[in-house]
C-alpha cells in the first residue's frame, strides 16, 4: 500500500486502557503503571472521549497530595479537557505532520465522538517505514 493511501484506521490499535472521570488519581496511576502506559483517554459511559490523563497530570497531583494526605481527587479534576484526537479516515501523512510539531505523542482515534482506538508516533513511523521500504 502506498503512503498516500494509508489512513489512521490502517495503523491504529485498540485502546488498552481507558479511565472514567470518576476514577481516583491513585487508581488511574495504578492502572497506567500496570498497563505500562504514560496516559489514557478518559471516557464517559457511552465511550465518548471527554478528556485525557497523563503521568504528568498525575505526578503534579501526587506531589501536592503528599503534603495533604488526601487521595480523593478524581481524574476529572486534573485531566486535560481539550483533547486532540484523530479520525480513522485521516491520512497517515497528515497524522505524521501533526505529530512533528509540539503535539502529543499519542492520540485517541474517535468516530462520531466515540473512542475506537489509539495511534502513537511508533505506529505512524512503523507504517511509513513499511510503506516506503517496498519501493
Amino acid at each position: 500500500m502506498s503512503v498516500q493511501a494509508l489512513t489512521v484506521a490502517d495503523c491504529m490499535v485498540p485502546a488498552r486502557l481507558t479511565v472514567t472521570p470518576d476514577t481516583t488519581i491513585p487508581q488511574a496511576v495504578e492502572k497506567m503503571l500496570n498497563a505500562k502506559l504514560i496516559g489514557a483517554p478518559v471516557v464517559d459511559e457511552n465511550q465518548r472521549v471527554v478528556g485525557y490523563i497523563s503521568e504528568q497530570d498525575c505526578l503534579r497531583y501526587m506531589i501536592s497530595d503528599s503534603y495533604y494526605d488526601d487521595q480523593r481527587e478524581l481524574v476529572r479534576d486534573v485531566m486535560k479537557h481539550e483533547v486532540l484526537f484523530a479520525e480513522p479516515s485521516m491520512s497517515i501523512v497528515d497524522m505524521a505532520q501533526l505529530m512533528c510539531g509540539n503535539k502529543p505523542k499519542k492520540y485517541p482515534v474517535c468516530e462520531n465522538g466515540r473512542l475506537i482506538g489509539v495511534i502513537n508516533r511508533t505506529h505512524v513511523i512503523t507504517a511509513l517505514l513499511k510503506a516506503t521500504s517496498h519501493k
